[in-house]
């Protein structure tokens, strides 16, 4: 069993920048895939960006490229997200998952065995 624990969100204007970050309780280097979704309300969970296990494959949404940046450190059991530039349509609770099995579709949240209770963000303009 994986637990995870995001935090780091809040609430930033427009242009502003944060780094979330996800604890995981046990060791997860190169064991699990990590991803970030998000889901703003009224809105289905949309995939933002992944990280493979050796930190190789990196994978992002079109809406975030440029803006945001996945990472990993593994010797201490974190995966980072840092946004910026960031947009009011960037408000969502974001959430990080992890994938133990290694799959090819990290875009697919089903793909995903473990999830964190979410952060929010919120974006003013």
């Amino acid at each position: 069993q994986v637990q995870l624990v995001e935090s780091g969100g809040g609430l930033v204007q427009a242009g502003g920048s944060l780094r979330l970050s996800c604890a995981a309780s046990r060791r997860t280097s190169s064991r699990c895939a990590m991803g970030w979704f998000r889901q703003a309300p009224g809105k289905e969970r949309e995939f933002v960006a992944a990280i493979s296990r050796s930190g190789s494959g990196i994978y992002y949404a079109d809406p975030v490229k440029g803006r945001f940046t996945i990472s990993r450190d593994n010797a201490n059991n974190t995966v980072y997200l840092q946004m910026n530039s960031l947009k009011p349509e960037d408000t969502a609770v974001y959430y990080c998952a992890a994938d133990p099995d290694g799959s090819p579709w990290l875009w697919d949240s089903n793909e995903y065995d473990y999830w964190g209770q979410g952060t929010q963000v919120t974006v003013s303009s």
